[in-house]
């Protein structure tokens, strides 16, 4: 059966398929935590599917979700993660690495525009931007009164959006391959497909280049970033009230003062990071666990820490992100709840009709951002749709590139501003604000590049 025929006959909840969602949504706005309302829509959703078996169809919802390979992924990365920026904090290297940076940093605006760069430079993968680059830059930042919220907006829009449109990364990787797979791209030109709808991908451009506007004071401060900033600028408050017990996880790892800090204990694991993901053909996985293994056994081999101290410090590192991979493991259960409910099926199906040649590249960024916004899903969710979009594509005879770029673009806004994506909450645990305070904070931003961006497709087809 091909994928429009599918898509006519798939089974769904209709409008219904929404409620989970937007309960979500308004749960989170109201309560400021995303874990309370990300279970909220979950067990909606759930009693909406099983009715009164729903206690165990829960469970077996959640033992569903561990297995997922790439919920898996993401667990073993971020805590790898972790556990490198713990080793890097115990011994002194990042604080090195930073009174380096700080050498030549005297504004706000260098400061700023120092985090943008680390950012953009470290393009292999989301991940390790946003969990990098937090961990370096909090401390400049807090010297210069930024507030986290701000801080979190500048590497958030060098995370995803970098990563899109630079082609040496997973994102290209993932999504190259599955051009090839929905027919896009010929096998084994999955990645020449990809590059062509680099100069399409209007999102994450305008993200990107947003970042410097804000950071000088050509864009001012929009919604609730004005008044985070007004409160660390004015009162030297650069922690959001209610993100306290983010900044005490990071202070469970202590530099340790009796060692000599070393400025490339920080930059050689790094750069062996970024060369190994090249080398492992952009599997972060295997480079990030390579790369701890090799950082654990040059601090023993020069006797930078002892054996207990190393092994404790991986343990304390990897505690330090439970709390994003609850929320992100919670979005995975609602992602799951939202396919069965068929919500994607249902918009895509909802909005078909108004699919042509010209249309197309439009509809599907302002839909299937949409719909990446509101599921947290900005890879997961393209699996399902991207074969659509493609027979659509094929159908209409509509532009391939600016297409490609347009389902990028939605893909990377979902990742960029929804209130639970995995990046936002990385992002957040990093700069030592809550996902909320994150998300609300940058989507005016956010949304003022999907305008924008929508304002560009629109003209392009």
């Amino acid at each position: 059966m091909d994928p429009v025929s599918a898509l006519t006959t798939a089974s769904h909840s209709g409008a219904a398929s929404l409620i989970p969602t937007l309960l979500v949504l308004v749960v989170a706005v109201w309560i400021k935590r995303p874990i309370e309302a990300l279970l909220a829509g979950v067990i909606v959703g759930v009693i909406m599917i099983h009715g009164t078996g729903f206690v165990g169809a829960i469970a077996e919802t959640a033992l569903r979700t561990l297995k997922d390979d790439d919920l898996i992924w993401i667990i073993l990365v971020c805590g790898g993660m972790g556990s490198l920026i713990g080793l890097f904090i115990r011994t002194g290297s990042l604080h090195a690495f930073m009174e380096k940076v700080t050498g030549g940093v005297t504004t706000r605006f260098g400061a700023l525009m120092a985090t943008w760069i680390m950012g953009v430079v470290l393009f292999v993968d989301d991940y390790l931007n946003s969990i990098t680059v937090g961990a370096a830059m909090r401390r400049i930042t807090d010297r210069f009164k930024i507030s986290r919220e701000m801080l979190a907006y500048v590497i958030d829009s060098t995370a995803a959006p970098v990563s899109v449109i630079i082609p040496i990364s997973t994102w290209a990787v993932f999504f190259g391959t599955l051009l090839v797979n929905v027919g896009l791209a010929e096998e084994g030109h999955g990645i020449e497909a990809y590059i062509s709808g680099i100069p399409y991908m209007l999102y994450p451009w305008i993200a990107i280049l947003m970042v410097p506007l804000v950071a000088a004071g050509k864009m001012p401060l929009l919604g609730p970033m004005k008044k985070a900033e007004t409160r660390a600028m004015e009162h030297g408050k650069c922690i959001p009230p209610g993100a306290e017990h983010i900044h005490k996880a990071h202070l469970a790892i202590q530099e340790r003062h009796d060692v000599k800090k070393q400025t490339w204990l920080f930059v050689l694991p790094l750069i062996t990071l970024v060369g190994l993901t090249l080398y492992f053909d952009l599997e972060f996985l295997r480079a990030t666990i390579a790369t701890l293994g090799l950082t654990i056994a040059a601090i023993l081999i020069f006797q930078v820490l002892d054996l207990h101290d190393t092994f404790d410090t991986v343990l304390e590192g990897f505690k330090t992100m439970i709390e994003p991979l609850a929320i992100i493991f919670t979005a995975y259960m609602l992602k799951d709840v939202n396919e069965a409910l068929g919500l994607t099926t249902y918009i895509i199906e909802l909005t078909q009709p108004y699919m042509t040649a010209s249309t197309l590249p439009f509809i599907i960024f302002g839909v299937m951002g949409v719909i990446a916004f509101a599921t947290g899903s900005s890879w997961g969710m393209f699996v399902i749709a991207l074969p659509i979009i493609a027979e659509l594509a094929l159908a209409t005879d509509a532009n391939i590139p600016l297409v490609i770029g347009a389902t990028l673009s939605a893909s990377t806004f979902g990742s960029h501003a929804c209130l639970y994506a995995d990046a936002t909450v990385l992002t957040a645990q990093s700069c030592g604000t809550t996902a909320i305070q994150h998300a609300l904070t940058q989507l005016p931003y956010a949304l003022l590049a999907a305008a924008l961006s929508l304002i560009g497709f629109a003209i392009l087809a």
